[in-house]
């Protein structure tokens, strides 16, 4: 890996975190960690982004408090949102595989972003349903949905026609930065 595609992951890594740290407590809080998700993989690219989002979730997983709420280790991932955490991961290797088969035009970008969050919505929800029914009883898919996906609709389509406005504005910064 290049050392400036590393540097720069690493500090997509730390932005994720930061965004996950600033939140609204809920079942599933509210943060702004999937707009330094969607920036990472407008900005550096599906593979590149992807690693960022790696990099994150196993700084979290080692211990570090990462994700929202100051959380981390494998407790944090193990519990009835670290769903909403792995799929990330699915949501960045999505995005990969749709913009390296279409490209990275703007409209197919926001695509990608939707179709990923899609991903994320629904592992994310079926892990939440399970470890949730498992712990603490049984729970219908529509209170959970109730709790974890509806509320997050709009605020992560502007947190991704965000991103998408803010890639294409700042990608000539970071080709600067590149060179």
């Amino acid at each position: 890996m290049p050392t400036k595609k590393l540097v720069l992951s690493s500090l997509f890594a730390a932005l994720i975190a930061v965004g996950a740290w600033i939140s609204i407590p809920t079942a599933v809080p509210f943060t702004l960690q999937t707009l330094m998700i969607f920036l990472a993989l407008g900005l550096l690219g599906g593979k590149y982004g992807t690693v960022s989002v790696a990099l994150y979730i196993a700084l979290g997983a080692f211990g570090l408090p990462v994700f929202s709420g100051f959380k981390s280790g494998v407790s944090a991932l193990l519990g009835s949102t670290g769903g909403y955490i792995i799929g990330f991961v699915l949501a960045s290797l999505l995005y990969w595989l749709i913009t390296r088969a279409f490209g990275e035009k703007t409209l197919v970008m926001a695509l990608a972003m939707t179709a990923g969050l899609l991903l994320c919505y629904i592992f994310g929800t079926l892990w939440f349903a399970t470890v949730y029914s498992a712990t603490t009883g049984q729970v219908s898919l529509l209170t959970v949905l109730s709790w974890c996906v509806f509320p997050f609709v709009l605020p992560d389509a502007a947190k991704i026609a965000l991103a998408v406005f803010l890639s294409l504005k700042l990608k000539r910064y970071l080709k600067l930065l590149q060179e």
